[in-house]
């Protein structure tokens, strides 16, 4: 998941190598169940708001990784 890439580029891999859906992701990581679905239909959120859904992906996947060892 590269911080170059448009947002909901990094959000689809994401979902699919997190097995997560969209509304779960978007109620977690921004408290709005259609955050991802605005996403797709070409919302432009402002850069806190993409800062705390790629702090929540980083997150998580660091939990994952300490949860593996």
């Amino acid at each position: 998941m590269s911080s170059d890439s448009p947002l909901i580029e990094t959000v689809e891999e994401f979902l699919k190598t997190a097995g997560m859906s969209p509304t779960a992701f978007g109620k977690s990581a921004i408290g709005d169940p259609n955050f991802v679905l605005d996403l797709r239909r070409g919302r432009e959120p402002r850069s806190r708001l993409v800062q705390r859904a790629r702090d929540f992906m980083r997150d998580h996947a660091a939990c994952k990784t300490e949860a593996a060892e």
